[in-house]
Order: structure tokens, then C-alpha cells, then sequence
């Protein structure tokens, strides 16, 4: 299951770029993977990383600007079309799945 986050915040002033920047390291810091500018992605093992990760993003939002959250399934996502550009050497292609035997 993939959670994407996309984002638009303001950035006239310094305090809104702070924001904004805070913001976008805290997606990265947890394990959100830049698609594009403002538009970033992580994978979740199931519902309840889903449900955890919306609790977290509700903790730091930024009260100006729009954030969007949108959850889509492994093949869904596998199904995503590019039409100009390549994949990233760093975004996932595969939920990868440990095997226990």
C-alpha cells in the first residue's frame, strides 16, 4: 500500500520557507520518497501504518497552504504511467515482502 502526500505551502516570507522546508525534511525523515517538487510517497505495510502515518502528518501540518493525502494499492501503483521522465534511481518500484519460512 502506498500513501502519497502533496503539498503546496506558501513560501512569500522567511518564516513560510521555514516552514515549508520543515515540513519537507519531515517527510523525508520519515522514509517519504520525493516522486516531485511537493509530491512525496512511502510505502505501508497494511492499514494500521496507513492509519499511523495520517496520525503523524496530523501532528506537524502547517496551519497555511494545502496538503493532500491520497492511499492507493501496490498494484495501482504499479499501474502508474510516466509520460515525460524516468524513475528515480532511489523510488521503489516493488513493496518488497519478507519470506519467512
Amino acid at each position: 500500500m502506498w500513501l502519497f502526500v502533496f503539498y503546496d505551502l506558501p513560501t512569500s516570507t522567511k518564516p513560510e520557507r521555514k516552514t515549508a522546508s520543515r515540513f519537507r525534511n519531515y517527510l523525508l525523515k520519515d522514509g517519504y520518497m520525493m516522486i516531485q517538487y511537493s509530491v512525496y510517497a512511502r510505502i505501508c505495510n497494511g492499514q494500521d501504518r496507513v492509519e499511523k502515518h495520517l496520525r503523524r502528518l496530523d501532528g506537524i501540518l502547517p496551519s497555511d497552504g494545502s496538503v493532500r493525502v491520497l492511499k492507493i494499492t501496490d498494484k495501482q501503483y504499479e499501474r502508474m504511467k510516466i509520460l515525460v521522465g524516468t524513475h528515480k534511481n532511489n523510488e521503489k518500484t516493488k513493496t518488497e515482502q519478507l519470506v519467512l519460512f
